[in-house]
């Protein structure tokens, strides 16, 4: 059967719902997880940042504290004292140790640098007074010092002669912390996340990747001064991060800030088990529904299948193929209707071919009765002719041909009646070409005088051998013929036929320059007694000749009709197929 069943329908309905509402709750639980477990990163975001500023505030108090109380030592207010660089750079190594400090710079009243002590070494006196002029005419006591891929954060405090009320400065200290790995790890574990701190267009320290460093310069602009900005989401890699950032104030140097990043990837990760389970759960979900719905559906299309069955039959012409009507509900109300209606349609059918019979009946009785009247009537009164003594030989014999022509006719009209009634079983098909069937017709047609004058050629193509039954065939094609020969000028007429076969079935187009069928008679055509134009005619000629072509499985029909001529063109199937069958059938009624 044709086309997709409604049973099939119902299973892909189902399939499709129940994908579709199992893929709607995947991807609605995942924005739903997704969405929380956003919010809750973002949350321990912005409590890492608050927890970084609450404990930046302490260092920097603690270190701030640590740099008054060095600064006010005697013995370092001694060493300055004695203004030689070289006893305060010896002397300053000591002091350098016991401030535990990573960097350590002393410099006199005049702002020049006399001591640097500071891990690692590379860094000169040199950089240190290139650096401290920025700092020292600042209010600022806390400063960030970006050094030989270095940053520090630095306290300075003035040493004072005597008294801090008197205003006398000795030198200056400055004490240095650096921002290094060992202090990025701590903060990152404190944090629970990656961290980074940014100089300007560099990544200091970080706990990422050297290429998630690279990639976090691209993606993340510079930020501008402010407080910590809002958890963003960017993409390190293959890794999807949630970040944000707080700006250290830096005054006179470039902006730095403190990136926090947390992996949203890591953190979604159940995820992947929740879609599987929830996948699982939804492939489950599809094929219970479908067996449910396909034997649900069964139930319920059972008893349209056995309508389809019926209708099935009904245009095979099957009119008792059996129904069974059960329940109440639509497709039982539906069949009840059909049933009836094919008993309806049966007896409309039956009366039709009875009322038809008889309308065919009465037609050929007017029209055999009127043919065979006017035929006798002829016979008739050329008998009583002969019966005078005073005839001549010659009107002896006018009289004879005229009796006989009638005889003809009458004999013609009885014969075409017998083939119109003969069924197909009454072929007697033998092997031949079918192009000696169109020789000899063409032969039968110019033995009639009155049409000699007309032109009649024959073209042939491909092979035209096969089983058919060659008399019945040639009286067929001697029909279409007269007919043509009759439509035609006696002086100008031409007709064509073209023969053509393929070896398994032959095309025959007769071809006239006639006028053409008359418009009243072409819907008509090949019914019987249907004539127009001839004076003798029986109107049986054309239902022969589509009557023999039918039994041999082919057909006639009008290829075209105008003013300028009409063709008509003849198909004969020559099935090889057939042939043994044709044989035995042949052999059996010789």
């Amino acid at each position: 059967m044709n086309g997709i069943r409604l049973r099939t329908k119902f299973l892909l309905s189902m399939v499709a719902v129940s994908a579709t509402l199992t893929l709607a709750t995947l991807l609605v639980v995942r924005h739903t997880v997704q969405q929380q477990e956003r919010a809750s990163i973002e949350r321990d975001l912005q409590n890492s940042v608050s927890a970084f500023h609450n404990f930046q505030t302490q260092r920097e108090w603690t270190l701030e504290r640590s740099v008054e109380l060095l600064a006010d030592l005697p013995t370092v207010r001694a060493m300055m004292t004695t203004r030689d660089p070289a006893t305060i750079q010896d002397a300053s190594r000591d002091l350098w140790h016991l401030a535990g400090s990573d960097l350590l710079l002393l410099a006199d009243g005049s702002g020049k640098v006399v001591a640097l002590q500071a891990n690692p070494k590379e860094i000169t006196i040199r950089q240190g007074q290139a650096f401290f002029p920025k700092i020292v005419s600042q209010e600022e006591t806390r400063h960030w010092w970006y050094v030989e891929g270095h940053l520090y954060e630095v306290f300075l405090q003035d040493i004072y002669f005597g008294s801090v009320s008197d205003h006398r400065v000795l030198g200056y200290l400055l004490l240095g912390y650096e921002i290094d790995d060992r202090f990025a790890r701590e903060l990152s574990r404190m944090a629970a996340s990656e961290i980074a701190f940014r100089y300007g267009d560099a990544i200091v320290r970080s706990t990422l990747k050297p290429v998630q460093e690279a990639e976090l310069l691209r993606e993340v602009p510079r930020s501008g001064p402010g407080t910590a900005l809002e958890p963003d989401q960017i993409k390190l890699g293959e890794e999807r991060y949630l970040a944000t950032s707080v700006d250290l104030p830096s005054p006179g140097a470039p902006a730095l800030s403190l990136w926090v990043l947390k992996s949203f990837d890591q953190a979604t990760a159940f995820l992947r088990s929740l879609n599987e389970v929830l996948l699982a759960l939804g492939l489950t979900a599809v094929l219970i529904g479908s067996l449910l719905v396909f034997l649900i559906s069964h139930t319920f299309t059972r008893p349209l299948d056995t309508l389809v069955a019926g209708v099935r039959a009904l245009e095979r012409g099957d009119y008792a193929y059996p129904l069974e009507v059960r329940g109440g509900d639509e497709v039982a109300e539906v069949t009840a209707t059909f049933d009836r209606m094919r008993t309806n349609l049966e007896r409309t059918q039956r009366e039709l071919l009875d009322a038809e019979r008889l309308a065919t009946i009465g037609r050929m009785a007017s029209s055999i009765s009127h043919d065979l009247r006017h035929s006798l009537s002829a016979v008739v009164a050329n008998a009583e002719f002969l019966c005078e003594g005073q005839l001549t030989l010659p009107q002896r014999e006018e009289l004879y041909a005229e009796i006989r022509v009638a005889v003809n006719q009458m004999t013609d009209l009885i014969e075409s009646l017998l083939e119109f009634s003969r069924t197909r079983e009454s072929l007697r098909p033998s092997y031949g070409d079918v192009r000696s069937v169109v020789d000899r017709a063409v032969q039968d047609v110019r033995a009639h005088p009155e049409f000699q004058r007309i032109q009649i050629r024959i073209a042939s193509e491909g092979s035209t051998e096969g089983w058919v039954d060659f008399k019945k065939l040639e009286r067929a094609l001697l029909n279409l013929l007269l007919n043509a020969c009759e439509a035609v000028s006696n002086e100008s007429g031409k007709i064509d036929v073209g023969v053509r076969g393929t070896g398994e079935e032959v095309e025959i187009r007769v071809t006239d320059n006639g006028p053409g069928i008359a418009e009243a008679v072409r819907e008509r055509l090949f019914e019987p007694f249907v004539s127009h134009g001839k004076e003798n005619g029986t109107g049986m000629g054309l239902t022969v000749v589509q009557k023999i072509l039918q039994d041999h499985g082919g057909d006639v029909v009008v290829e075209q009709t105008s003013p300028s001529g009409t063709t008509f063109r003849v198909h004969i199937p020559l099935n090889p197929a057939s042939e043994s069958v044709l044989a035995a059938k042949h052999g059996s009624q010789v």
